[in-house]
């Protein structure tokens, strides 16, 4: 596991290969990072689904309201749903979609982001300017790259559970 520098500003997403931590960036992002620390620390990610993951593209998660595996999950509208909380206005910056950064999930309006968030596989500088990015994998990328693929999977991974480190 990487050095952990900003333990309050830090996601452990366990996966069921192994521990990914996050490095969250409230200087780019600060509204996106406290909605995830939010959502994170009211077990709401524990157990949803990477409802779309897309090889050498991104694997997409985040559905709080339709893809938990474990309460009400319904594969039909996964990726359709997001939290009980105001969708976030658009933080966009000069930092780059790069393998291992944390965009924004949205519709077509870009102050739609909510709870839906997506880890790119690889260099996805189309989306720069677009999507809001607010943080990094530092380490575990490759429990990343072992989620399994579809739009939805047949039998899809699951983020086991999501913590700000400093209180794990």
């Amino acid at each position: 596991m990487a050095e952990i520098k900003d333990p309050e500003n830090t996601i452990l997403m366990e996966l069921k290969g192994g521990t990914v931590t996050i490095e969250l960036l409230p200087d780019v992002a600060p509204k996106h990072v406290e909605r995830m620390k939010e959502l994170a620390r009211a077990g709401h990610y524990d157990n949803v689904a990477f409802h779309r993951v897309i090889d050498g593209f991104m694997a997409q998660t985040g559905d709080v309201q339709h893809a938990n595996m474990e309460k009400d999950y319904n594969p039909g509208r996964a990726g359709t749903g997001g939290s009980d909380l105001p969708d976030l206005p658009a933080e966009f910056s000069k930092l780059p979609h790069d393998r291992g950064t944390l965009g924004a999930a949205r519709s077509a309006n870009p102050n739609s982001a909510n709870s839906q968030f997506f880890i790119n596989f690889g260099d996805n500088n189309f989306l720069n300017g677009q999507y809001t990015v607010y943080g990094r994998v530092t380490s575990g990328m490759e429990h990343v790259d072992d989620i399994t693929r579809g739009e939805p999977p047949a039998n899809p991974d699951r983020m086991i559970s999501v913590k700000v480190a400093a209180d794990a």
